[in-house]
């Protein structure tokens, strides 16, 4: 039995060892990671990605940590803290929107981008307002964490970084979208030509038709999407 206990010790005392050995590589290897992105980010930078369908943003928090809103419906399914946790794909991301699931959170620099080139603080040339100290921006990037409302129009992962940053909420690609769509609606030459093509194709096609079941979902869809 002792021989077998002092076995039974030495290995007992090798594996912790190893275990300690990976923890403190680890945290090296998290160290250095933080440590490139500070220097490459300050904290309460407003960090811009191309993303899917549209771009995305964050607000640098320091540590190689990033907060940011974006749409999830992993929490509205599932209540696995380990997988919600995990990085947002772009199917859970398109879903989120879908389904107006978002939520406020801390992902890494890599996470957040996705693999994507980071722009660093493109708004500062567009904002008319300064931007608030760095300190104050991250403060109220953090404060916000937690689930919210998502909505394309009224609030999205760039109404909470301008929010953050210069303290207002707003979006301009929400804006761009909406003075396309306007002009698209207002169009005089489109107005005609549906003005003439809607009477034609329901006479055609017969008031129930794939065409007219499309439609009829449609604006429901677009309704729903731009609440």
């Amino acid at each position: 039995m002792f021989p077998f206990n002092i076995f039974s010790l030495l290995f007992i005392t090798a594996t912790i060892g190893r275990r300690e050995t990976k923890k403190r590589e680890k945290t090296q290897d998290e160290a250095k990671t933080a440590s490139k992105y500070d220097s490459m980010f300050q904290r309460g930078d407003l960090l811009e990605v191309p993303r899917t369908l549209f771009t995305h943003f964050g607000i640098y928090l320091g540590e190689g940590r990033v907060a940011h809103l974006i749409p999830d419906i992993l929490p509205a399914v599932s209540s696995d803290e380990g997988a919600i946790k995990g990085m947002v794909t772009n199917n859970r991301l398109i879903l989120g929107v879908i389904a107006k699931c978002a939520s406020v959170r801390v992902d890494s620099v890599e996470d957040f981008a996705y693999g994507s080139e980071i722009i660093i603080n493109p708004m500062d040339k567009v904002c008319s307002r300064p931007p608030l100290e760095g300190e104050e921006v991250a403060r109220r990037a953090e404060k916000l964490q937690g689930s919210v409302t998502y909505s394309l129009l009224w609030y999205n992962c760039e109404h909470y970084v301008m929010y953050c940053r210069y303290g207002t909420c707003m979006s301009y690609q929400t804006f761009q979208f909406c003075r396309t769509v306007k002009r698209l609606i207002l169009n005089r030459r489109n107005a005609k030509l549906i003005a003439v093509l809607g009477p034609v194709l329901v006479l055609y096609l017969g008031l129930v038709s794939l065409c007219s079941i499309l439609v009829t979902m449609l604006f429901p869809f677009i309704i729903w999407m731009a609440s």
